[in-house]
């Protein structure tokens, strides 16, 4: 009898499914290398670079406005330091959601592999517009920006930041770009893959811009009032998942997301078109973050045009799509029992094909009818 041999290869340590299985401990475990550094006076200095915000300036009192010394912050390459650290933050929060949260639900509500997809997707991306959006909204009543408007271009270039205006810009592009690894962590399907592409450029792009252009003021005023608009929408799939008869939140997320699209426009012509318009600096200067220039503001307003333009465009094909699909499932289907008649009305009925026969004229039956009638 031939002996087998066992094989003494070990498999790779770093194997695909390894990866997957492990990526949230993988991601722990080199997010704790910098904390841990912050430790060590040696590696303290290269650590506290990934930990903590970087650039930051101390304005002293005033007598006459009677305040005390402010830090305030301004942007540089080293925070692609602190952008990256927090991503590895936002992957294992990521995960945390995941598998604490949505996993759960997953199991008792046994969803089919799309809708699995979609309720982890809506589920995580809820969270974070919940999140943001509460955060946001702090920062915008505590610097006053709703009691005064004039402040989205007033005193440009707004080159200093607060802590939670940096922190929040940082964490904004740390979830979106720590989205990149997640499309392979979260198996996404090839199909799928394009869609994710895109709209993860465009928050990348547009956050990015209105932060290195210090446009921070209008981008955030922006982004709060899209999450809010995003969020609606995602908790009303979660609950149409769980419930297909719910309707209602769709119907309320249609009629905000046209108005946020309005709204979005007369934020950002009333900023770039009017106030930085009539603005006395006008000139450009990159060591004092000053890009109040034509050129510049037309590139901004066109992008922001055409980005709202896109997301009309796509709501008025998701909202023809849910039409006929309602429609669709409105329509009654027309059942005949089968009937055998002599002579002319059987022929008839053959050629309409009513009888279950499906013929070159099937336009001409009552159900294509009554679906071009619609």
């Amino acid at each position: 009898m031939a002996i087998r041999k066992k094989s003494t290869k070990n498999p790779p340590v770093l194997s695909h499914e390894f990866i997957l299985q492990n990526h949230a401990d993988i991601v722990s475990c080199v997010a704790m290398v910098f904390l841990l550094g912050l430790m060590f006076e040696i590696t303290a200095k290269a650590s506290i670079i990934f930990v903590t915000l970087q650039y930051n300036v101390t304005l002293p009192a005033t007598e006459e406005q009677d305040t005390e010394s402010a830090s305030l912050y301004y942007y540089g390459v080293k925070d692609l330091a602190t952008v990256f650290f927090y991503m590895l933050v936002a992957v294992i929060i990521h995960a945390i959601i995941q598998e604490y949260v949505l996993d759960k639900i997953n199991r008792r509500m046994h969803f089919s592999k799309t809708k699995h997809s979609k309720f982890n997707e809506s589920g995580q991306l809820s969270a974070f517009y919940l999140f943001s959006c509460i955060w946001g909204t702090f920062i915008l009543i505590s610097e006053n920006y709703i009691s005064d408007p004039t402040i989205l271009w007033r005193a440009y270039p707004h080159n200093l930041m607060t802590f939670q205006m940096k922190f929040f810009y940082i964490s904004q592009l740390a979830y979106w770009l720590h989205a990149f690894p997640e499309l392979y962590f979260q198996k996404t399907k090839k199909e799928d893959i394009p869609r994710q592409l895109v709209y993860i450029g465009l928050y990348l792009f547009h956050i990015a811009g209105a932060y290195l252009l210090n446009l921070n003021h209008l981008g955030l005023i922006l982004l709060v009032l899209h999450y809010f608009v995003e969020f609606l929408f995602h908790i009303s799939r979660l609950f149409y998942f769980s419930d297909e008869k719910y309707q209602k939140g769709f119907s309320l997320w249609a009629v905000l997301f046209v108005l946020g699209r309005l709204l979005t426009l007369i934020l950002s012509v009333l900023t770039v078109g009017f106030g930085l318009a009539r603005a006395e600096n006008q000139k450009f200067d990159l060591s004092a973050g000053n890009f109040n220039v034509l050129a510049v503001r037309i590139a901004v307003l066109a992008s922001i045009c055409i980005t709202q333009a896109f997301m009309m465009w796509k709501f008025i094909n998701f909202q023809l799509r849910r039409w006929r699909e309602h429609s669709a499932a409105q329509a009654p289907a027309v059942k005949k029992k089968p009937t055998v008649t002599k002579g002319r009305s059987s022929r008839k009925g053959t050629e309409n094909g009513v009888n279950g026969t499906v013929t070159s004229n099937g336009a001409d039956s009552p159900r294509n009818r009554k679906d071009k009638s619609s």
